[in-house]
C-alpha cells in the first residue's frame, strides 16, 4: 500500500511568477513548484513535495553506500574548536567557518566536513588490524558561511551532503575504498537520472592526494571543466596542468631596455610597441603567508587565482596593495620585470621555458626591456601551470584543442592517505605486532545539490520533469472539476495506491481544471492521469510528463499500466 496524498490537504502552494531574486532554472522552479521556502540568505526550508524528492535522493545513496559494505552512523553537527585547530583547518577554512561559544566562551564550530571527527571516532573504536578495513558515512546537515549564498539550494549556508570515510591499514586498500566508492557513485548517478561528467580535480583544504569531481553539466553550474573531444581526457580547470615544449635553439639579442612612458599594463605597452600582447611578459604580485612573490605568465594570460593558491595551500595568497610598494622601492609598480628582482621568489608558468625571450619590465618606472630570456637573464624559482585555461589549449593527454563546459560539482572523492591519521596519531596495532599508521580517504556528495542539478538538467519550460527514481509521486491523477470527475479520479487513486504506487491527486475544489493541468506539469511528477470528458464512460487520458505522449485508457488498464 502506497502513500495517496490529496492536494486538498497537502501543504502547498504553487506561483504563477518567478521569485524576483531568483536566477537559476531549479531556484526559479523549486519556488513556484511548491518544493522549497527560502528563510534567509543561503537557508531553507523543505516543504513536503521538495522533502519526498529530497529523501528519494537520500535513499538512493544510503542503498549504494550499504551496498558496499559502508556502515551508517551520525556525528554530531555543534564540535568542539581543539579538533579543527590541530589539523589547522580552524584557519585554513578562515571566514567559512560559523564559529560560537558556549556560555563558558569554550570555542564551537558547526561543521562543514567531518574527517577529524571521523578519525577520532576509529581511533576511539578500532584498535586492531583486525578492525580495518572499514567505511563509515553519515548523511547530515553541513554549514558553510558562504559570503555570496545564491542560486537557491544549489549554493546554501546550510545543505544536506552525504560524506564517508575509509580507513584503510595499506596503500593497497586505500585504493580498493576508493574503487569501491568511484563506482558506487556511478550507481548513484545513473539511478538518480543525472547526466554527469568525471574530472581529475585538486584536494584544496581536503589535503591528500588521488582526487576526482563528478559534475553535472549545466548552465547555472559554478565549476567550469575542461574535456576533449578526442580522447577521454577530462579535468577542473584547477587541474588541467601544461607541458611546454622545449624553446627552439634561437640565438638572441642582448636586453635592450625601451622607452615606454605611461604603460603601466599589458595593453597599453603592447600598443605602445605595435606587438601582440602574447609577446610580452605579465608579472603579477602577490603575497604568500604576508611574503611578497612574484608570479609570470605570457601577457595575453590571465593568472588563475584559485589554482595558485591550490598549489600553494595551505599559505594565504592574496594581492598585493598600493601600501606594499611603499616598503619596497625596488619593485616599481606597473614596471616589474624578472631580471634583477631581490628577494622576491619568482614562480613562472611553464610556457616561460628555459630559452624564450620576452618583453618585460625594466624595474624602471616607464621602462621595459627587450630580449629578456628566461634562464639567461632570470631564473624561475618554481614552475606551476597558473594560467586561467582557455578553449583551445593542448590537451595533456593528446594535444587536441580542450572544449570548456559549465557544471555543478556533485560528488568529490579524495585519497587522503595518512594526513589526519598523522594528526591524530591515528594507528593499530599491525600483524607483526608492531603500531600500523592508518591510510584514509574521504568521500562526500551533495544531497541536497544533487536535487537542484536535477531540476538544472531535466526541467522544460513547463516546469519540473523528475525521472521516477526522485519524484515525490509516480503519478499525478487530476480531477478536472466536476463532481463525478473527482470521483473517479478519487477512486483511480486509491487503486493504485493499494497496487503500490505512489499517487498525488488533485482534488482540490474551486480550482479550474487549467491551472490544475499547469501545476501538474509544473510540479513535474512523471505520469499525469487525467479524469476528464470521459470520466462518465470510466476513461482517462494518461499523459508522460517528459515526452507529452497521451493515451486513453480505462480505469482497469491504467492500474495494469502503472502498477506493472
Amino acid at each position: 500500500m502506497a502513500q495517496v496524498q490529496r492536494m486538498s490537504r497537502l501543504m502547498v502552494k504553487t506561483l504563477r511568477d518567478d521569485p524576483a531574486d531568483a536566477e537559476t532554472l531549479s531556484h526559479k522552479l523549486l519556488v513556484r513548484a511548491g518544493y522549497v521556502r527560502r528563510n534567509a540568505a543561503g537557508i531553507w526550508t523543505w516543504l513536503p513535495l521538495g522533502k519526498k524528492v529530497l529523501d528519494n535522493v537520500s535513499r538512493v545513496v544510503r542503498e549504494e553506500m550499504d551496498g558496499i559494505g559502508a556502515q551508517e552512523v551520525l556525528l554530531p553537527a555543534l564540535l568542539p574548536k581543539e579538533p579543527y585547530e590541530a589539523s589547522g583547518r580552524w584557519e585554513e577554512y578562515g571566514d567559512l567557518l560559523f564559529r560560537l561559544q558556549d556560555r563558558k566562551g569554550a570555542d564551537y564550530l558547526l561543521g562543514p566536513t567531518h574527517e577529524e571527527i571521523f578519525t577520532q571516532t576509529v581511533k576511539d573504536q578500532c584498535t586492531s588490524y583486525k578492525d580495518l578495513p572499514v567505511m563509515l558515512y553519515q548523511i547530515q546537515t553541513k554549514y558553510r558561511d558562504e559570503a555570496r549564498p545564491r542560486s537557491g539550494v544549489l549554493r546554501g549556508r546550510e545543505f544536506q551532503m552525504k560524506d564517508s570515510y575509509s580507513f584503510d591499514t595499506t596503500d593497497e586498500g586505500l585504493a580498493e575504498s576508493y574503487r569501491l566508492h568511484r563506482e558506487a557513485y556511478i550507481r548513484i548517478f545513473e539511478r538518480l537520472g543525472l547526466d554527469h561528467r568525471i574530472v581529475s580535480a585538486v584536494s584544496g583544504a581536503m589535503g591528500g592526494s588521488a582526487s576526482e569531481e563528478f559534475l553535472a553539466p549545466a548552465a547555472a553550474g559554478e565549476d567550469t571543466f575542461a574535456d576533449c573531444p578526442r580522447c577521454d581526457y577530462a579535468a577542473n580547470t584547477e587541474a588541467v596542468t601544461f607541458t611546454a615544449p622545449s624553446a627552439d635553439a634561437v640565438e638572441h639579442g642582448a636586453v635592450e631596455e625601451l622607452d615606454t612612458p605611461d604603460t603601466p599594463t599589458i595593453e597599453t605597452l603592447a600598443a605602445h610597441l605595435g606587438v601582440d600582447a602574447s609577446a610580452t611578459l605579465k608579472n603579477l604580485l602577490v603575497k604568500v603567508d604576508g611574503e611578497i612573490v612574484a608570479v609570470g605568465v605570457p601577457g595575453h594570460r590571465e593568472v588563475d587565482l584559485g589554482k595558485l593558491g591550490e598549489h600553494l595551500a595551505p599559505a594565504v595568497v592574496e594581492l598585493v596593495v598600493a601600501e606594499d610598494f611603499e616598503d619596497r622601492p625596488d619593485l616599481v609598480r606597473g614596471y616589474v620585470g624578472p631580471q634583477g628582482l631581490e628577494k622576491v621568489r619568482y614562480i613562472a608558468d611553464p610556457r616561460i621555458a628555459a630559452g624564450t625571450a620576452w618583453i618585460t619590465g625594466a624595474n624602471k618606472p616607464g621602462k621595459h626591456a627587450r630580449n629578456v630570456v628566461a634562464g639567461r637573464d632570470f631564473e624561475v624559482d618554481d614552475y606551476l601551470d597558473v594560467v586561467v585555461v582557455e578553449p583551445g589549449d593542448p590537451c595533456p593527454s593528446c594535444g587536441t584543442g580542450l572544449n570548456l563546459d559549465r557544471a555543478i560539482e556533485i560528488g568529490h572523492i579524495f585519497q587522503l592517505g595518512r594526513k589526519y591519521a598523522d594528526t591524530f596519531q591515528l594507528d593499530v596495532l599491525g600483524q607483526q605486532g608492531k603500531p600500523v599508521r592508518v591510510t584514509m580517504g574521504s568521500y562526500g556528495i551533495g544531497v541536497s545539490r544533487a536535487v537542484a542539478a536535477l531540476a538544472e538538467q531535466s526541467a522544460d519550460d513547463k516546469g519540473l520533469c523528475w525521472t521516477k527514481e526522485v519524484a515525490p509521486a509516480d503519478v499525478h491523477v487530476v480531477a478536472a472539476g466536476k463532481a463525478l470527475q473527482t470521483e473517479l479520479a478519487l477512486d483511480v487513486a486509491e487503486k493504485l495506491g493499494a497496487a503500490g504506487v505512489r499517487v498525488l491527486v488533485d482534488d482540490r475544489a474551486g480550482v479550474s481544471p487549467g491551472v490544475k493541468f499547469t501545476d501538474s506539469e509544473l510540479i513535474g511528477v512523471p505520469q499525469i492521469l487525467v479524469a476528464g470528458r470521459r470520466a462518465a464512460d470510466g476513461v482517462l487520458e494518461l499523459k508522460d510528463r517528459r515526452t507529452g505522449e497521451r493515451e486513453e485508457l480505462t480505469v482497469a488498464e491504467a492500474i495494469e499500466r502503472l502498477a506493472g
